[in-house]
């Protein structure tokens, strides 16, 4: 990702992503479709034009935001696809799922809850196919539209839990419970602990 460099008179370098960070907060708090450029303009206390700078549209702003949690999840797909077995595979992105949602809690709340910020995703060839694939992985834990309904749930209700409104939890905590709630919606045992050298 790079950060144009300010011109004379112009933001700093650093503005790019405050611009990300106050988007995050305003589409959580208005909802995609309810936040406009003129609404973080104003909660920076910068001129619109500032953020025609950085992006030309409230879709180019959505997409530099979920960027970072697409791309960490992209790896994360690719990662669990190379197990063995559907048990594993599934182990793997549950547990890369949920860490990214608490690394993440304010985008994946958006992207979760957020209708407009999910049409828009889901209209990218990209990030629907990473949506795709998370869903398939989970979902082939159990035959037939199960599968998927438990999929489903399981990807909504990490997103879900992780929101920014349990900021009271501890981050090592909500990981740990989330995989744990994951496990049990899914059928999934705890992976075996090697034995300890006594």
């Amino acid at each position: 990702m790079t950060v144009r460099t300010a011109r004379k008179g112009s933001v700093t370098p650093d503005t790019r992503q405050r611009l990300i960070d106050v988007a995050v907060r305003l589409f959580a708090r208005h909802s995609f479709a309810g936040t406009s450029l003129q609404m973080i303009a104003d909660e920076m206390g910068i001129t619109k034009a500032a953020v025609y700078h950085h992006f030309r549209t409230r879709e180019e702003l959505l997409s530099a935001v979920v960027e970072p949690a697409l791309r960490q999840l992209q790896v994360a797909i690719e990662s669990a696809e190379t197990r063995r077995t559907p048990h594993a595979r599934a182990e793997h992105l549950l547990t890369a799922y949920a860490t990214l949602a608490v690394e993440h809690r304010a985008v994946v709340a958006v992207l979760a809850t957020d209708p407009g910020a999910i049409d828009l995703l889901r209209g990218q060839p990209e990030s629907s196919d990473l949506i795709n694939r998370q869903l398939a992985i989970l979902a082939d834990l159990t035959p037939g539209p199960a599968g998927y309904v438990n999929a489903t749930m399981v990807l909504a209700g990490i997103a879900s839990a992780a929101r920014p409104a349990l900021v009271h939890v501890d981050d090592d905590v909500l990981l740990r419970h989330l995989v744990e709630a994951g496990r049990r919606a899914l059928g999934l045992r705890a992976p075996r602990r090697p034995a300890q050298a006594g």
